[in-house]
């Protein structure tokens, strides 16, 4: 398989970087910046939001390479989009819930919650239809 193959997923693995890095920011800052300033429930809350962060952010980075393996570019594509849903929906909601107090957004999370588990379920399928 030549990187031309790839191309299609490029934006998953950049984004993949990309949300990775602002998960270890985002991590820097409530481990430094929020202790102390808000409670510990609020630190925990802001802690699974980057934990979360970071795994899905992981999960984007492998599937944009697991091609190479000769599964499905739709498939993992499609799982991709699912993946950064659930990173906006789920651990954004977490982050805004903790900095901003807006109670509202506490539902968006499972939502987010889902999209990992679609996102997931999607590369499982791929799997086994290589």
């Amino acid at each position: 398989m030549t990187a031309r193959h790839l191309e299609p997923l490029r934006p998953a693995l950049v984004l993949g970087a990309l949300f990775a890095l602002l998960a270890v920011m985002a991590g820097a800052f409530g481990a430094h910046g929020l202790r102390g300033v808000i409670d510990e429930r609020g630190l925990e809350v802001f802690q699974t939001a980057v934990t979360y962060q970071v795994y899905h952010s992981l999960a984007l980075i492998l599937v944009a390479i697991l091609p190479v393996a000769g599964l499905s570019r739709r498939l993992l594509g499609i799982a991709a989009g699912f993946f950064v849903a659930g990173i906006l929906l789920f651990s954004g909601s977490l982050y805004l819930l903790v900095l901003t107090d807006l109670r509202w957004v506490g539902p968006v999370t499972p939502v987010g919650g889902m999209g990992f588990m679609v996102g997931w379920i999607l590369v499982v399928i791929a799997g086994f239809r290589r």
